[in-house]
């Protein structure tokens, strides 16, 4: 089954997917310190940092080095995390993104494989609020094939800003609503941190977008404005295939509503509490339309059993 969360979100950078970033240039002529390019301007978190160019060779392994020490929780693989950064190769003077121009922050589950390695690796363990300088070599960045504007075996140097961390909850849970209406899936209950079943009637679809409470939690309401943090079944009406589940996989995706194209993923799960289990159920004006995409065939109806977990 090929992962198909990409095509729910639209891309900024996500770290697998560089875009090219700012016309900023840092200095070439400050020296680097304790084996890491320095920070010539904007060095206090929350400030737009300026990076020197790498001096000589790079190192060969991934090196974390904290400039400003937080005082908040130690990051952990599974942690909803919050950051600022901002990129550039070892031997080039040019950022290739950052996401303080942007004014804003990049949202990621540690650990999930939501990005290149040396971000997992290179993060876990450091405090919130901290300030870190990563040094990534080739391996645990892009490699041989390169990305966008960053060359085939590119050391890369990132400047991160942890703002905040989230620890992600194993399941929904809240209490049952009643499944009555026969015309509708019918999803299970079980809170084993399993993916739940999904069980879709024979007749037509509904026309109009579904979105309803399996299991109802008092937790926060979602905003459109906030990243979630979900597990989720995805399957096609007709003929009931699944075409993603990321309970297989042991890891959740994080999604910034503001950047969800699935317009009913997006409506479906807006005003909903956190820490439930929600059924939507999306028709194909609201989900891909005349558009093939990937295993799923142009005109289905979607069906998403969803466990909103945290929102960042």
């Amino acid at each position: 089954m090929r992962r198909i969360a990409g095509l729910l979100v639209a891309p900024l950078l996500l770290l697998s997917a560089v875009a090219c970033g700012s016309d900023d240039k840092a200095s070439d002529s400050a020296s680097s310190k304790n084996g890491v390019p320095a920070i010539t301007a904007g060095a206090k978190v929350g400030e737009k940092p300026t990076l020197s160019k790498g001096k000589g060779d790079p190192p060969k392994e991934l090196k974390t080095e904290v400039i400003s020490e937080g005082d908040g929780a130690k990051l952990k693989n599974g942690d909803a995390i919050q950051v600022n950064y901002l990129g550039q190769s070892w031997d080039s003077d040019k950022p290739f993104d950052n996401s303080f121009d942007r004014k804003q922050p990049f949202d990621l589950t540690l650990g999930a494989g939501m990005v290149i390695q040396g971000w997992d690796k290179g993060l876990v363990g450091q405090k919130v609020g901290s300030r870190v300088e990563l040094v990534i070599p080739p391996e645990l960045g892009y490699g041989e094939q390169g990305q966008g504007d960053i060359k085939p075996n590119a050391t890369l140097v990132f400047v991160v800003d942890i703002l905040k961390a989230t620890q992600i909850p194993a399941t929904a849970k809240g209490t049952e609503v009643a499944q009555d209406n026969i015309d509708l899936p019918k999803v299970g209950v079980k809170t084993d941190g399993k993916a739940p079943t999904v069980t879709i009637p024979k007749g037509d679809p509904p026309k109009k977008l579904v979105s309803n409470y399996v299991l109802e939690s008092d937790g926060e309401v979602v905003k459109e404005s906030d990243s979630v943090v979900v597990n989720y079944v995805g399957m096609i009406w007709k003929g009931a295939k699944e075409f993603d589940n990321t309970y297989s996989t042991g890891k959740t995706q994080t999604f910034p509503l503001s950047q969800v194209t699935l317009k009913g993923l997006k409506t479906g799960l807006i005003d909903k509490k956190v820490g439930s289990r929600v059924l939507l159920v999306i028709p194909p004006d609201q989900a891909f339309g005349d558009q093939q995409q990937q295993a799923i065939p142009k005109n289905s109806t979607l069906v998403f059993a969803v466990d909103i977990l945290a929102k960042v």
